[in-house]
C-alpha cells in the first residue's frame, strides 16, 4: 500500500466531507481513510494501480481543490 497525504480546501460542514469521502473511497484499491473537516488534512493508503494524481482528481471532481 502506498500513503497519500493532501491538505483539501473548501468543506465546510459534515456533507462537504461525505462529498469528498464518497468521492475518494470511489476509486479501486482504497485501504484506508481519513479526512478532518477542521484541518482539511486527509491521509489516504491505497494500491499502486491509483495514482496520487487520480486521488487529486477525485477530489476536484467533487466540487474542492486539493494541494
Amino acid at each position: 500500500m502506498q500513503t497519500t497525504t493532501l491538505t483539501i480546501d473548501g468543506m465546510r460542514d459534515e456533507q462537504c466531507l461525505r462529498l469528498v469521502t464518497n468521492a475518494i473511497q470511489d476509486l479501486p484499491g482504497i485501504g484506508y481513510l481519513e479526512i478532518s473537516l477542521e484541518t482539511g488534512q486527509a491521509t489516504i493508503e491505497h494500491g499502486v494501480f491509483v495514482s496520487s494524481a487520480d486521488i487529486y482528481q477525485a477530489v476536484e471532481d467533487a466540487g474542492f481543490s486539493a494541494r
